[in-house]
C-alpha cells in the first residue's frame, strides 16, 4: 500500500485529490502546513509520494508552494482538478438554528461567507484546516459547534450534513500536483503537460521571445506566474505551465534553454482533466 502524504488530516481535501490520483488503496499521511509536507515527502524512508494544492480558480495561485517544490527533491507526475464543495457539518441531531460557532480554514470561510449573512447569530472561526475542524467536533462532542468541510470528512467521523455546497461560488476548483521523489520519476508515456522554472536575461523583448518561441512549436501556455527575484528589485522568476503533442515537449524544453536562464524543469506528466 502506497503512502502518500498530504495537507490536512484525513477527509481533507488533500485526501480527496490523492485518493482520485493515487487509487483508494492508499494510506495518507497527515501534515499540518506545507512546509512539513515537503519534510515529509524528502524523507526516503517515509512515504511514497505527495499531493499538493498549487491553485485555486477564486483565490489564485499558492505562492509559497511553488518555492518549496523549486527547492525539494520531488518531481510532478501528475495533476488533480477538483471540485471544491464546502458542506456545513456537525454532530448528528444538531441544527443549524443551535450553532454559535462555525470552525474552518479562513479560504473556506471565505467562500461561504455568504451563506452566513442569514444566520448572524453564528460565530465564523478560524482554524488551520477543514478536516481538522470536523474531527475536533467529534472529539469534544460540541454540539453548538459547526465545522465547514468536505463529504469524505462528514463520512469518516460520522456528522451530519446540515447544508451542502454552502459555497458562494459553485465553480471553485482547485488543481492539485501529484509528487513523487525525483531520483524515483520514470518518464511518463503520453505525458502532454511540462511545469518549468526558469529567469530571463534582464533586457527588453526577453519575454515576448520566449512566449513566441512557444507560439511557433505549437505549444500551449496554460500558466505562467511571475515572482519577484530576492536581492534583484524589478527582475522575475517564472513558473510555467504548457501542453504540446508528447513528441514534440523535449525538443520545446531544448528550445527554450538557449534563451532562458537558471532553467528547472519541474515535471513532464499527462495534464488532467
Amino acid at each position: 500500500m502506497q503512502k502518500i502524504t498530504i495537507q490536512g488530516v484525513p477527509g481533507a481535501f488533500h485526501e480527496i485529490a490523492a485518493r482520485q490520483y493515487f487509487g483508494n488503496h492508499i494510506e495518507v499521511v497527515p501534515a499540518l502546513s506545507f512546509p512539513e509536507l515537503f519534510e515529509i515527502s524528502n524523507d526516503t524512508t517515509r512515504v511514497d509520494g505527495a499531493m499538493l494544492a498549487i491553485e485555486n480558480s477564486i483565490a489564485g495561485s499558492i505562492l509559497g508552494n511553488y518555492g518549496l517544490l523549486q527547492r525539494s527533491n520531488l518531481s510532478i507526475v501528475g495533476e488533480v482538478y477538483l471540485r471544491i464543495q464546502q458542506n456545513l457539518l456537525a454532530l448528528p441531531g444538531s441544527s443549524i438554528e443551535n450553532l454559535r460557532e462555525v470552525h474552518s480554514h479562513p479560504m473556506a470561510l471565505a467562500q461561504c461567507a455568504e451563506f452566513f449573512q442569514a444566520w448572524p447569530a453564528i460565530q465564523l472561526v478560524e482554524s488551520e484546516d477543514t478536516a481538522e475542524s470536523a474531527a475536533a467536533i467529534v472529539r469534544n462532542q460540541t454540539p453548538h459547534i459547526g465545522a465547514i468541510a468536505s463529504t469524505l470528512a462528514a463520512e469518516m467521523y460520522g456528522l451530519q450534513i446540515l447544508a451542502p455546497a454552502i459555497e458562494t461560488v459553485p465553480e471553485n476548483y482547485t488543481r492539485f500536483l501529484a509528487l513523487r521523489r525525483r531520483a524515483e520519476t520514470l518518464p511518463i508515456q503520453d505525458a502532454d503537460k511540462a511545469s518549468l522554472c526558469f529567469t530571463l536575461p534582464h533586457q527588453p523583448g526577453s519575454l515576448a521571445t520566449v512566449l513566441g518561441m512557444l507560439t511557433a512549436a505549437k505549444a500551449n501556455l496554460t500558466k505562467i506566474q511571475s515572482v519577484p527575484l530576492l536581492g534583484k528589485p524589478w527582475e522575475y522568476q517564472f513558473y510555467t505551465d504548457f501542453t504540446a503533442a508528447p513528441e514534440n515537449i523535449a525538443s520545446i524544453l531544448a528550445l527554450l534553454s538557449t534563451q532562458t536562464t537558471a532553467l528547472q524543469i519541474l515535471g513532464i506528466y499527462k495534464s488532467g482533466n
